[in-house]
């Protein structure tokens, strides 16, 4: 039977291939003592396997609170465990219990983060995956060759369903191709949803009969799943072509049976991301968030900025880049959405680092502040990444593009 093999950095007090067993025991059949029925055989068929160990380095102080070491030595160590398909078959919530579970609790531990997760082929005959990913983002929107532009309402709540269509109406003559609510809208006492959307989609679908241009706005639907699906038909009657979901919040089954519908592109917004993965020895690495939610269907996936407004490092935001354009499953694509204080002066820098333009950048402030208007924002965005694909830097391409300059005036002291 196939194995799932996941890869996690651990710190522990003990011997790390003690500690690791301990998790493999009581992440599959085991507990902390022998208990009857526990066979030979049903270890064999059940249980989770150590595959390997590869110790680290000792340090003196823990990473996190769990069993104190009587010589003040704490382990650090790679340990891959395997699980046998048997034990969840194919049910994603399951899957995340067994290696998301309570071991996290287990007081062997005094730090552990899953850092990957090995998937098996026989996965893509379950799960469908993204349905749109990046190639159908660029055919939704007609843009090839470089990066969608993208940006987010601001004020994020506050502004009336005709306020924003207003907004909304000045981008798509600015040729903006994105436009997504903020996580934080929904449904407002000013802002109805079902009002935002036919207000908005008036405004995108007159100006798609102008111009042949249709823009991708991602309302978000994020809510309960009845309520989300009853959002999410309304975009789709509307004339809307994606939807947002906030992922964290709404899980791994209520997203992916929303994405099951496949009628809309899916924006993956990971708010409260920083939760999981800030602790560098707690939490879940983006290389195996990522896949859960590929297997889930997302088709968009936000991976943060280069030179962002938070704390993830460019060296992490670049990772988490290539993570989402590496291959699954015979061609899951998921679209990395660059976004969290960007503005054209990061350009140059995504791409010299990632050598990719497969990417959904996103600038609220960066486009809606721009000192001449949002429409010179959407242009300057354009400049910066032809400038940035031409190899200039952000000196070179201020001398050739004036909206451009104008944003490096405002933002690039920020």
């Amino acid at each position: 039977m196939e194995r799932i093999t996941a890869t996690y950095f651990i710190e522990t007090p003990f011997e790390p291939a003690s500690a690791a067993a301990v998790l493999a025991g009581e992440q599959s059949s085991g507990t902390f003592t022998e208990v009857p029925g526990e066979t030979e055989e049903l270890k064999q068929r059940f249980a989770a396997r150590v595959e390997s160990v590869e110790f680290l380095e000792t340090v003196s102080t823990p990473a996190i609170p769990g069993s104190e070491s009587k010589d003040n030595q704490y382990h650090r160590a790679i340990v891959k465990v395997s699980w046998s398909i048997e034990n969840f078959g194919y049910n994603l919530p399951v899957l995340i219990s067994s290696l998301q579970g309570n071991l996290y609790e287990i007081r062997q531990f005094t730090g552990l983060k899953l850092m990957d997760i090995d998937i098996p082929e026989s996965y893509a005959n379950h799960f469908s995956g993204p349905k749109f990913g990046i190639a159908g983002c660029r055919k939704l929107t007609d843009v090839q060759n470089r990066p969608l532009i993208g940006t987010i309402i601001k004020p994020s709540v506050g502004l009336t369903p005709q306020q924003t269509a207003t907004l909304v109406g000045t981008l798509a003559e600015a040729g903006i191709d994105f436009i997504k609510d903020d996580e934080l809208l929904s449904s407002t006492a000013n802002s109805p949803f079902n009002e935002r959307v036919d207000e908005v989609m008036n405004v995108i679908n007159r100006f798609a009969d102008k111009t042949g241009k249709k823009i991708m706005y991602a309302f978000n639907i994020s809510g309960e799943i009845d309520e989300m699906l009853a959002r999410y038909e309304k975009v789709v009657n509307a004339g809307g072509t994606c939807a947002m979901v906030s992922i964290n919040s709404v899980g791994l089954a209520g997203t992916k049976k929303i994405c099951d519908q496949g009628a809309l592109a899916i924006h993956g917004h990971r708010n409260g991301w920083g939760m999981l993965t800030r602790h560098p020895l707690l939490g879940i690495d983006f290389r195996a968030y990522q896949k859960l939610w590929r297997l889930a269907g997302v088709d968009q996936l936000h991976v943060n900025g280069i030179q962002n407004k938070f704390w993830e490092s460019d060296d992490s935001v670049v990772a988490s880049i290539e993570a989402c354009l590496k291959p699954m499953l015979g061609g899951y694509e998921v679209l990395p959405v660059v976004s969290s204080g960007q503005w054209g002066g990061q350009a140059p820098e995504t791409y010299r680092r990632t050598k990719t333009t497969d990417l959904l950048y996103m600038a609220g402030g960066g486009i809606l502040a721009h000192p001449m208007g949002p429409a010179a924002g959407v242009t300057a965005l354009q400049q910066a990444w032809q400038a940035a694909v031409d190899g200039l830097d952000i000196e070179g391409a201020a001398k050739i593009y004036p909206e451009f300059a104008k944003s490096v005036e405002k933002f690039g002291s920020k």
